[in-house]
């Protein structure tokens, strides 16, 4: 039986609740503003054709890259605002990551979801300062934690007067150069009373395997992803990009666009059996 969780909502989408699964997508950081505008254009249609509620993800700034002199994006300031753009032209919302308290307020201004990056997941001042904007808060669970001690990460959320916490995981660091993830950590998580959603894409990283640059294993992300919706997710956050060979972070393990469709499509068809609907 899959636990339930407390709804949490973001504009007209809703995580939780025995809804079917939200799709977080986009490329891994802001390539430019166009390229954002064309791809979430993209993801959104193939989203719409298949039923799925979307919410445009990409970073402005990638603070924890490999290599001193890999890409990190376009910075806060230019970043918020082709993430302002992408909300308003396109008519999605907008999740991006923060990594200083004093990032969150200004990102709040802007999207619609504030993310908690693994690595800084018991950072209590960035979790109660994503909290004060009143924007939902999308907490990675970190690559070192178990299950259920995220459960700290949420308290100090709702315990700063914010309840709306979705919880996403992103692999345990195992071994050398790898990440595993545990399907039991899905409904441990969600016994906690918060929407869980899969990064999947993230997940398949082989971290410092490659050189200077993070290695992957994109050619897992069907299987992985069937296995999560499966174990009953309420979302699916996924790196999507037209030409993964030439993204600027995460190329490999990045879904090539012309792959999102037959993938949605099937887990809507599993999500609809497992739910019930």
């Amino acid at each position: 039986m899959i636990p339930p969780v407390h709804p949490v909502s973001v504009g007209d989408i809703t995580f939780g609740g025995g809804r079917p699964f939200v799709l977080i997508a986009g490329p891994c950081v802001i390539e430019g503003e166009s390229h954002a505008l064309t791809l979430g254009a993209s993801i959104k249609t193939i989203a719409a054709r298949c039923g799925v509620p979307y919410i445009f993800k990409a970073s402005y700034d990638k603070a924890n890259r490999t290599s001193l002199g890999s890409f990190r994006g376009p910075g806060l300031v230019d970043g918020l605002a082709v993430l302002a753009r992408v909300r308003r032209e396109l008519g999605v919302p907008v999740l991006t990551d923060v990594h200083e308290p004093a990032q969150a307020a200004r990102a709040g201004e802007v999207v619609d979801v504030l993310q908690i990056p693994a690595f800084l997941s018991r950072q209590t001042d960035l979790l109660v300062a994503a909290a004060s904007t009143g924007r939902a808060v999308n907490i990675k669970k970190g690559q070192f934690l178990a299950p259920l001690d995220v459960r700290h990460a949420i308290r100090k959320v709702t315990e700063s007067g914010n309840p709306r916490v979705i919880v996403t995981e992103r692999g345990f660091s195992f071994g050398y150069n790898n990440l595993v993830v545990d399907m039991r950590a899905f409904p441990m998580m969600r016994e906690l009373g918060y929407p869980v959603v899969f990064d999947v894409t993230h997940s398949l990283q082989l971290p410092g395997a490659g050189d200077g640059v993070t290695a992957g294993l994109a050619h897992y992300i069907e299987p992985l992803a069937s296995a999560g919706i499966g174990a009953g997710l309420d979302g699916v956050f996924l790196e999507v990009h037209e030409d993964p060979s030439r993204a600027k972070s995460d190329a490999q393990n990045a879904l090539p666009l012309d792959r999102l469709e037959p993938l949605l499509r099937r887990l809507t068809r599993l999500d609809a059996v497992v739910k019930g609907s």
